[in-house]
């Protein structure tokens, strides 16, 4: 079974003095069914100059083998936490040196872009609804979020945009890359195109 590196929101609980990383029972769940096992990556384990313990170095000097394809995911607003920022952009560098497959969902696409130096914008009507995609992924999906993409970003292609025009997917020209803005681990019932487009960015 094929590991996959997984980014997780990150909450404040200033009433305990704690910040917690925190992932969606769901997505485990969804991973599982795509034959993979889940790895939850820390927020804030970036270079290993800045990190000391045995385990801190065995995330660092040692992630990810060959076995583990990183998938970024949702939560936090981009800004809203600099560690999860730094974190992520570390490994969308490491992701694109090394050549390794890559998913961004919904804050994961955002991340994309603003990597790739592109601005996100406000949009309307586009929490706790659904809406029809056109393009190479036309179909119905949910939709969860307040920002957009203000334009593709370079050396990417849209593949999907919302009624409204939004973009919704993307797709890397020549690095195995792609950004979806709707949630698959949340439908009631896993969409069988989101599972097989996934198995086949991942190679399994």
């Amino acid at each position: 079974m094929k590991i996959v590196a997984v980014s997780q929101r990150v909450d404040h609980f200033p009433e305990r003095n704690e910040i917690r990383d925190a992932l969606d029972q769901r997505l485990i769940t969804f991973c599982w069914w795509l034959g993979l096992s889940p790895c939850r990556y820390p927020t804030g384990c970036t270079r290993p100059c800045l990190m000391a313990g045995p385990i801190q170095k065995r995330w660092t000097l040692g992630w990810p083998p060959s076995s583990r394809k990183p998938l970024f995911f949702r939560g936090n607003d981009i800004g809203q936490c600099r560690e999860r920022d730094l974190t992520e952009g570390w490994l969308l560098d490491h992701a694109s040196q090394h050549q390794r497959p890559l998913l961004g969902i919904c804050r994961g696409m955002q991340m994309m872009a603003h990597w790739a130096g592109v601005d996100l914008c406000s949009v309307q009507g586009h929490v706790r609804t659904r809406h029809r995609l056109t393009g190479e992924i036309a179909v119905e999906v949910n939709s969860y979020h307040g920002f957009s993409l203000a334009t593709c970003p370079i050396d990417f292609e849209v593949i999907a945009r919302s009624e409204d025009g939004e973009i919704e997917a993307i797709r890397h020209q020549s690095l195995p890359w792609e950004g979806w803005m709707w949630h698959p681990e949340r439908e009631e019932n896993f969409a069988a195109r989101d599972l097989q487009r996934i198995k086949a960015l991942f190679g399994g």
